[in-house]
């Protein structure tokens, strides 16, 4: 199991983010992204996040092996009690718990700032995403085929998601920045 430390992303993680994150973009289809994004723009991606919603790094022996944020569902205002929910994490530190550990910070924060739903958009196939987040509770709720082009193919989205909170009059959501002290 996990032996690694969660906590809130600084801005000085961002090397670290990318490192882990760039691999991804370019080798594979998990991220629909064509170009690795700069250590200047993950900075920028966590200070943008972070007063309203969590963005967590897992660190094993001070190096950070994964991160996890969430980000706005969709535009429109009735959407705004709905979250995306994204995990990356470092192949050398794949099926040792470093997702659930992330996830396992992330989604009860989220509840806390009384967000109803969060989803998790999952480039197929993608077994081991798949089983993290079947294992912590999501489920299937559809698929779009062939929605993104790249590495010369179509590829399907399946989407996942996780009630937070069954509330049925719920309150606006509060900004992670007020509550970031309890993480």
């Amino acid at each position: 199991m996990s032996n690694a430390t969660v906590r809130i992303a600084h801005v000085s993680d961002a090397q670290a983010i990318q490192a882990i994150y760039a691999p991804m973009v370019e080798s594979t289809a998990i991220s629909f992204e064509l170009e690795p994004p700069s250590v200047e723009e993950m900075a920028k991606r966590i200070e943008s996040t972070l007063p309203t919603y969590p963005y967590l790094v897992a660190e094993r022996d001070g190096q950070v092996i994964g991160y996890a944020y969430a980000s706005q569902h969709r535009a429109r205002e009735a959407y705004r009690w709905s979250v995306d929910v994204t995990v990356y994490i470092s192949p050398e530190a794949h099926r040792r718990g470093v997702g659930r550990a992330l996830y396992e910070v992330l989604l009860p924060t989220l509840k806390r700032q009384g967000f109803h739903a969060a989803y998790a958009g999952i480039a197929l196939p993608n077994e081991g995403s798949i089983g993290l987040h079947e294992a912590l509770g999501f489920a299937h709720i559809g698929t779009y085929p062939e929605v993104g082009f790249k590495q010369d193919a179509w590829h399907d989205v399946g989407y996942w998601r996780i009630a937070l909170d069954a509330t049925h009059q719920p309150k606006p959501p509060v900004p992670f920045s007020e509550i970031n002290q309890y993480i």
